[in-house]
């Protein structure tokens, strides 16, 4: 239990760490039009950089409820092998501005710990709004997501298509899901 404090502990920080962290990176444009209700629901964290708040979690889901006031209540859950423990974390995100809701431009911020908001953009996404690509301001942080846990490869590779477009090298993904060409890629350990 002290451990799961402490990683929390730590995700609260790096996100505390990026106050006023928001943008896009370049090169890349966020989804528009993007349409909030169907973004809704469980989404399974196929691949993701490496990054210390999520380093050692496996079945990582992102759980994205509307709330009544246009937020999104955000619930994040991996499970920590070597603990043996699930980890979550819960959150609300919301558009960067009125302009960007408006816009229906897929900027927004999502924060963990009180005020401090870091970037969420979501740069490619399926029309049936079943797999995204997510970025933070810049393309040290990225997520392939999917509504399912069984991830069609070809669909995934138009979406690492996307990410390498922007600069992130294939070999930089941490996989927890398979789902590569060849579909021969495990889930990482790590």
């Amino acid at each position: 239990m002290k451990r799961a404090f402490m990683r929390i502990s730590a995700w609260l920080l790096l996100v505390g760490s990026v106050v006023a962290c928001t943008g896009v990176p370049e090169g890349a444009k966020v989804v528009q039009p993007f349409a909030v209700e169907p973004y809704m629901g469980v989404w399974h964290e196929v691949a993701r950089l490496d990054n210390r708040f999520e380093r050692g979690l496996t079945k990582v889901t992102a759980q994205y409820k509307l709330l009544d006031d246009g937020r999104i209540q955000v619930t994040n859950r991996g499970f920590d092998a070597e603990s043996g423990e699930w980890q979550q974390a819960d959150g609300v995100a919301r558009f960067v501005s009125e302009e960007a809701k408006t816009a229906q431009r897929a900027e927004l911020e999502v924060s963990f710990f009180g005020p401090f908001y870091a970037s969420y953009n979501v740069v490619k996404l399926s029309s049936d709004y079943q797999y995204a690509l997510v970025v933070g301001k810049d393309t040290e942080y990225a997520w392939l997501l999917a509504k399912t846990d069984t991830p069609d490869p070809m669909i995934c590779q138009q979406f690492f298509a996307e990410a390498q477009r922007l600069g992130i090298a294939p070999q930089q993904w941490v996989h927890l899901l398979p789902c590569q060409a060849n579909d021969a890629a495990q889930p990482s350990k790590t």
